[in-house]
């Protein structure tokens, strides 16, 4: 399996179907490199729901040979042929579900505990995501990292490093001075009026 990097979009299946899965599809032209499907389903929604949602979606991933990963449930990501899962918290029986998790991506959610990147890094996991580099109403749940922190993850670990939480066009440069290979965005692209040139600055930005 290659390693991820560059942009990474999360979206919301809360959001209205038709609509979300148009942003996905023109934010994947302007060339996002995994997509995450967060774990925020309407309470009332059923699961035959969920299924086509995600089928709809690993469509347009397929096309556009993009991975998609599925956050925290990943015995939905196992039943629906994901490429992967992104777990907020590691779950206590990581150790028995990980060989069912065998080929595919996981990630994880990392904030200034570095002994959460020594644990990432000793299960031999595919990514951290550190949460969050910006205050964010979408991530309220994170404290905000201290650059020190991403520094040191570096130091310790080889695995790829994305970050998340409040990035925008704006304030993108002040990241430059870390060490990252991703980053991961909400709405910084999917509230945009064109999500495809949103998607195409931020990658000019990476790869600057």
């Amino acid at each position: 399996m290659k390693k991820l990097a560059g942009l990474y979009l999360v979206i919301d299946p809360s959001q209205e179907h038709d609509s979300l899965l148009n942003k996905l599809h023109t934010a994947l032209k302007g060339g996002i490199d995994i997509v995450q499907i967060w774990d925020h389903w309407p309470k009332a929604q059923d699961k035959e729901t969920q299924l086509e949602f995600i089928k709809r979606a690993k469509k347009l991933t397929k096309d556009f040979q993009v991975p998609l990963l599925m956050n925290q449930d990943w015995e939905l990501a196992v039943e629906t042929g994901l490429d992967g899962v992104h777990f907020d918290r590691l779950p206590a029986d990581f150790p028995s579900i990980q060989p069912q998790l065998k080929g595919q991506y996981i990630g994880l959610t990392v904030t200034n505990n570095l002994e959460e990147v020594q644990m990432a890094e000793q299960n031999s996991l595919s990514y951290i995501s550190f949460c969050s580099v910006f205050p964010s109403p979408s991530v309220d749940s994170c404290d905000i990292v201290q650059p020190e922190s991403i520094k040191k993850a570096k130091e310790i670990s080889n695995m790829p490093i994305f970050l998340s939480g409040g990035i925008n066009q704006e304030n993108f440069e002040q990241l430059k001075a870390l060490p990252f290979n991703g980053i991961a965005v909400i709405s910084g692209i999917l509230n945009e009026e064109d999500p495809e040139a949103a998607a195409k600055k931020y990658k000019e930005k990476l790869q600057d």
